[in-house]
């Protein structure tokens, strides 16, 4: 029964799997809230509500995701970034951040950089195993523009792109 779903679809329907769950609540919501009374039709127009925000969440989400089956391991542990390379690795605090990058490369797969200050930067492939959990990383930088990012991401160009800087705050 597994191999009933191509592959292909099976990951198509994956990486959009946030937005198909909030059009299914979004439905569901719809329904309640037209043909109920009462705290049901309440409870309906919640549901819209929330469908509404996670197909939102869910597109952001899903643009995100651009490739899969990359070299190396991406965690994100106690706002920490790991990353398990075949040739190389490191850590980078997402507290101590300064800077991140997107950086185009010659096989297609882009990469991002993480700079820590004295540390070396840290390169992760966008399309290595769990990248997809630097998007909630990226998202309590202060200032972290999310629409910058992604319009990045899927127009890259042949240079470096700075995503977000901290910002430094001088005495003078």
């Amino acid at each position: 029964m597994h191999n009933f779903i191509r592959p292909k679809t099976k990951a198509l329907f994956w990486r959009w799997r946030e937005v198909l769950l909030g059009l299914a609540v979004l439905a569901w919501g719809g329904w309640l809230a037209t043909t109920s009374l009462g705290m049901i039709k309440v409870f309906g127009w919640a549901l819209l509500t929330i469908g509404a925000v996670t197909i939102f969440t869910g597109i952001q989400r899903a643009r995100f995701r651009i490739g899969d089956g990359g070299a190396g391991v991406v965690q994100v542990d106690e706002r920490e970034v790991i990353y398990f390379g075949p040739l190389e690795g490191g850590t980078v605090s997402i507290e101590a951040l300064t800077q991140v990058e997107l950086h185009p490369s010659e096989g297609g797969v882009h990469r991002w950089m993480l700079f820590e200050p004295g540390r070396n930067p840290l390169f992760i492939p966008t399309d290595a195993e769990h990248a997809e959990d630097l998007f909630d990383a990226f998202g309590v930088l202060n200032g972290f523009e999310t629409q910058r990012m992604l319009q990045a991401l899927n127009a890259p160009s042949d240079h470096p792109v700075v995503i977000w800087r901290k910002d430094t705050n001088h005495l003078h």
